[in-house]
């Protein structure tokens, strides 16, 4: 019997688009990403994204699951709004 290991890197943005678009995406990073944020805070995290989630005019929430570091959504409104976004009317 064979085991794996999955390392999860994954931050799941909510924002507004080029066209003041509600929009929501799961980004999946790399070793190379997880190294330029740098220590794992909220805030530095926020600062990458501003540089690097160029899909978005601006970043209204996130939830990020890297590595050992957890942290969801700030505001229930952006939970929501990626499910929305994601999942749309799905049941």
């Amino acid at each position: 019997m064979s085991r794996y290991t999955v390392i999860v890197r994954r931050i799941d943005i909510v924002g507004k688009g080029w066209y003041n678009q509600q929009m929501a995406m799961s980004l999946n990073l790399s070793a190379y990403d997880v190294e330029n944020i740098g220590e794992l805070t909220r805030e530095n995290i926020q600062l990458w994204l501003d540089s690097h989630a160029g899909d978005f005019q601006s970043i209204l929430d996130f939830r990020a699951d890297i590595d050992e570091f957890e942290s969801d959504f700030e505001t229930e409104e952006g939970e929501c709004i990626f499910n929305d976004c994601m999942f749309g009317d799905e049941e």
